[in-house]
Formats: structure tokens, sequence, C-alpha cells
């Protein structure tokens, strides 16, 4: 069987370093294609790039995961900047953005982590909370907190059971883009999974599925896509 074409939207960061060299580089932690490359796709990086391309780009995938990051500009979403919001990303914002509307216009299965859930939350018309306690334990290190899948959601039928998961995020979903649904929450209320029923498949999720062991949401993602790549899915 052909393994589906899985693209992975990357970081845009100057001053990245590796042997003798230091450089502006696209960059991707490597639990991202590690993660694609077991759940039986290809993993290709889509670095920042003029926005009006994305639906050329996504119409060459067979599936699309949005990466986690840097905060989302809160001007995406009509807010004032909090104190505790990071720098913006406005290359990045732009070009994850214009992918996942050209993803969700042809139909091609989405899945976003962390910032890629939140911005596919903005990109629905959703707001965000721009600092959250509790989600991050020590600065770049992650943590892991349980999170529970809403009953008769695609992530309950995924991951029927409460699960441990590996997190880092202070900001979350704050009211919800058109179409979405909560699909799992943490103990404190904090949506940490979103998805777009009766659609193609559409989901986000809060945590870092990259930095696990859990390879069943991209796996789920992987297998979507498949039908894509085999002209099962128009």
């Amino acid at each position: 069987m052909t393994r589906p074409l899985i693209g992975v939207s990357t970081y845009l960061e100057s001053g990245a370093r590796w042997g003798v060299w230091e450089l502006e580089a696209a960059l991707l932690p490597v639990g991202y294609p590690r993660l694609v490359q077991a759940a039986g796709g290809l993993a290709a990086m889509l670095p920042p790039d003029d926005p009006s391309y994305a639906a050329e780009t996504v119409a060459r995938l067979d599936g699309l995961v949005i990466a986690g990051g840097p905060d989302v500009d809160p001007a995406r979403y009509g807010a004032e900047r909090s104190p505790r919001t990071g720098p913006p990303t406005p290359e990045r914002d732009a070009w994850e953005l214009a992918l996942i509307r050209a993803a969700l216009a042809a139909g091609i299965p989405l899945l976003g982590i962390c910032r890629g859930m939140q911005l596919l939350n903005v990109a629905l018309g959703g707001t965000l909370v721009q600092h959250l306690d509790g989600h991050v334990t020590q600065a770049g290190v992650f943590g892991r907190h349980s999170v529970k899948p809403v009953p008769g959601s695609r992530y309950a039928d995924i991951a029927p059971e409460e699960t441990s998961v590996p997190t880092y995020h202070h900001q979350a979903v704050d009211r919800l883009g058109e179409g979405l649904v909560a699909s799992a929450h943490a103990a404190d209320g904090t949506v940490e999974a979103v998805e777009l029923p009766g659609a193609a498949w559409v989901l986000g999720v809060q945590w870092h599925p990259e930095m696990g062991e859990d390879t069943r949401v991209m796996r789920a993602l992987t297998r979507a896509a498949s039908q894509v790549a085999s002209g099962a899915v128009s």
C-alpha cells in the first residue's frame, strides 16, 4: 500500500546553529516526522511560503499537520496583546492559516497540534485565552496531565479512555470557532481537543503527541490520508 504524504508545517528561526553554521533555518523537531513515519506516513516539511501557494501545496498532499510553536498573534482573533503573549511570527501565522483554510476547502485530513489546534480555532473565527496557569511546569520541559474524551466524539473513537499526554502550552481555546466542538478536556476544564463533525477528517489536540509513545492520533490521520492517496475520497 502506498504510504500517504503528510505535510508538516515548520518553524522559521534566525540564528539556528549546527556544526560550524549559524543561519536562518526552517526547523521541525524530529518527533514530528518520526511520529508520521511510525504511523505509516511519509513526512514532508512545509516551511513558511507565500500564502497564495497554500492551495497548490495542499493539493499535492494526502494529509496536513500544523505543528506546535509560538503564540498566535492576538490581532488574528481581534484581541489586544497581553503582556504575557509572546512576540508575533507573522510569516508563520499567515502561511499556516492559509494552509488550514486550503485543507478545509479541499477536504484534506487535517491535524492541528498545540499551536496548530489554536490556529484551527482562529481560522474558523474562534478566540484564545492568552495566558493559562498550570499547563507548563518548567520552561523548556514537557509535563504530563490527563485528558478525558467527550463520549461520541471522533477523538473518543480514537482514544476512548482518559489518557496521560505530554503537554507544554500557556494559551488555550476560549470561544470555539464556527462548527468546531470540544472533544476532550483537562481536569481543570481546559479544551484539549477540538473537531469538525460532519466534515472531512479534522482534529486538533492541545498536547504534543510527537513527544510521547501513543501513535493513535497520528495513525487515525494517516488512515484518513490513505483514503485520499488511494482515491477513495474525492
